[in-house]
């Protein structure tokens, strides 16, 4: 599983023209799922979002976690993340996991992060043609992947 989380003071998406999900401060999350991804792997990325320490503190030292600031999560499906582009210029997707795979493991890793959040997260919808939008609040992006937690 890879997971960019941007530190956001506002971010939306939309489907179709419609605002589908909208939070204030928190963290826009873009999830990318491989076929190799389990209970673990969700675990394990839920509670280093949730107690990552990347908002200001009351010096403005990166010092405070989502639950800290009370802030939400907006989280948006993107096999994308998988691309592989060590051969020509077009990217595969190989590595991505297909629907099949790929939904309900979204599905879970959404009750996985309301359950270590204690509330509703915002979501796109998974394969859907969507615009985020968002503020990256300082900006603070951050990479992680599950295969690669050493």
């Amino acid at each position: 599983m890879i997971a960019v989380i941007q530190r956001v003071s506002e971010s939306s998406v939309k489907i179709e023209g419609k605002i589908k999900a909208e939070i204030g401060l928190g963290l826009m999350i873009l999830l990318g799922i491989e076929e190799a991804d389990g209970p673990e792997d969700m675990d394990w990325l839920s509670k280093k979002i949730i107690n990552l320490r990347i908002f200001p503190d009351e010096n403005g030292i990166m010092n405070r976690s989502l639950l800290d600031v009370q802030g939400d999560i907006l989280l948006i499906s993107q096999f994308t993340l998988h691309a592989s582009t060590k051969k020509g210029n077009r990217p595969s997707y190989i590595k991505a996991a297909k629907p099949d795979i790929a939904v309900p493991i979204y599905k879970q890793m959404i009750q996985t992060l309301e359950t270590d959040l204690g509330k509703s997260i915002g979501t796109g919808e998974f394969g859907a043609d969507m615009k985020v939008s968002l503020v990256n609040d300082g900006p603070v992006t951050i990479v992680i992947d599950t295969k690669n937690r050493v």
